[in-house]
């Protein structure tokens, strides 16, 4: 890469511009991470690499190169650039980038409009500049931290490739920390700042994938190590000289949900140190713990039910002390839910049931109440049959009337098949000996 990436770029970047800016990537080369894009063969290389570029979409999480690559674009291929924020713009910029793209258009140059947190355009917005890219008038760039599945229109989607990009790992922002000291130590104020290897994991680490994230922190140290006169960074002072914890937390896009899943999955697998592990690393970044608490209700039935009801019951147990002694304390409650829900004996034979349950009763939902079923509150209602033969099961050997039939005239299903798990175990044998009565029941079987 060279030195030559943080002392200009031959761009004549001034050595005191942010740092963000002098470590600004000028050619793929010098972009960190995205290697299954940016790599040799990779979609986003071959784009590059054929001249032609194309409507896209890059999808990932905060501080992983999205509006870098859209910038590289632009210089790759000469184009006139135009960015849009949806966080701040409206129909209006998109008519300004329009009547701009058509002016670009004249002098015989291309268009790249780039539309950051495209997520956030509505409907009508995304509409609004649909035409032109049908049109080829400007080739369109989104970025979202969202699944544009959700929230991007179908037919502007149909049109754009989508480009996954992945936080990036560890060892790549260890480079990146490699590079802005290499940027850092050019200041002619700068005393020479190093790392101890210690405190240089721990911040890419504490980046979580960002690279953002990563180089604000360092201009940060950078700045505290200049004013204390201070060459080395131990972790005992980088922990001072962040001062507070920004553990990044999306709490309304893929990350969020990413981590929620983690939980339900860790829960669900029976694993109480890493359920409790996501617990608190989602608590620790922030999550609303009556969502947590809700959840975790979700859970207890799902994917516990009748294999220890007493989950359920402990999960809005948990909630309940929650709301009364609120953080942090009521967040014990919660982890002991956690810990009991992991370790609880697991069936989703309910659940399943349920769900078949629901398609059964959707095919044949019209099908009558057979008649010893049904309500007899008047004379009249006796009269034409209604409750008639209905055998009640208290008077019935084992309080249960063997062979009686309760589903509508022609329909039978059985929907659910207990497990041999926990409570739902003694549950199946119960069911067996029923079957059992109702099997002798039969004609020819005797009574």
């Amino acid at each position: 890469m060279g030195n030559d990436l943080f002392s200009g770029h031959g761009g004549g970047v001034a050595v005191h511009a942010p740092l963000a800016e002098r470590m600004r990537p000028r050619t793929l080369d010098q972009v960190v991470g995205q290697k299954h894009l940016l790599g040799p063969g990779k979609p986003l290389r071959v784009a590059f690499e054929s001249g032609r570029p194309h409507s896209m979409i890059f999808w990932g999480p905060p501080g992983v190169g999205k509006t870098t690559l859209a910038r590289l674009m632009v210089e790759g291929f000469d184009a006139h650039f135009i960015a849009i924020s949806a966080v701040l713009g409206g129909v209006k910029d998109i008519r300004d980038a329009v009547v701009s793209a058509q002016a670009a258009q004249a002098r015989g140059r291309r268009t790249i409009l780039f539309v950051d947190e495209v997520h956030r355009f509505n409907k009508a917005q995304q509409d609004a500049f649909l035409p032109y890219v049908e049109s080829g008038l400007f080739t369109f760039i989104g970025a979202t931290t969202e699944n544009p599945s959700f929230e991007v229109n179908s037919a502007l989607l149909s049109r754009a490739r989508v480009y996954v990009l992945q936080a990036l790992s560890v060892e790549e922002l260890g480079e990146l920390i490699d590079r802005a000291l290499e940027a850092i130590n050019v200041e002619p104020d700068q005393p020479g700042l190093q790392f101890e290897d210690a405190a240089r994991d721990q911040l890419a680490r504490w980046a979580d994938g960002d690279a953002r994230r990563l180089i604000n922190a360092m201009e940060i140290v950078a700045e505290s190590a200049r004013n204390a006169g201070r060459e080395t960074v131990d972790p005992e002072w980088l922990e001072t000289a962040l001062s507070q914890n920004l553990r990044r937390f999306d709490k309304g896009g893929d990350a969020f949900y990413d981590q929620i899943s983690a939980l339900h999955k860790s829960i669900r697998g029976s694993d109480p140190d890493a359920s409790l592990y996501w617990f608190c690393r989602m608590v620790d970044g922030g999550a609303d713990p009556r969502y947590l608490s809700r959840r975790l209700v979700r859970m207890a039935v799902e994917d516990i039910g009748l294999a220890d009801p007493r989950a359920t019951q402990l999960a809005l147990n948990a909630a309940d002390i929650y709301e009364r002694l609120g953080s942090p304390e009521g967040e014990l409650a919660l982890a002991q839910a956690v810990v009991y829900l992991a370790c609880a004996a697991k069936s989703n034979a309910v659940y399943m049931a349920y769900k078949a349950a629901r398609r059964f009763a959707e095919q044949h939902g019209s099908a009558p109440v057979p008649m010893h079923l049904r309500n007899a509150p008047t004379q009249l209602m006796k009269t034409l049959g209604h409750g008639r033969a209905y055998r009640y099961a208290h008077d019935e050997p084992y309080g249960y009337a063997a062979g009686e039939r309760y589903f509508p005239d022609g329909l039978d299903a059985e929907f659910y098949q207990p497990t041999d798990r926990g409570l739902e175990g003694k549950i199946q044998q119960k069911l067996a000996f029923l079957r059992e009565l109702d099997e002798a029941q039969k004609p020819g079987k005797g009574s």
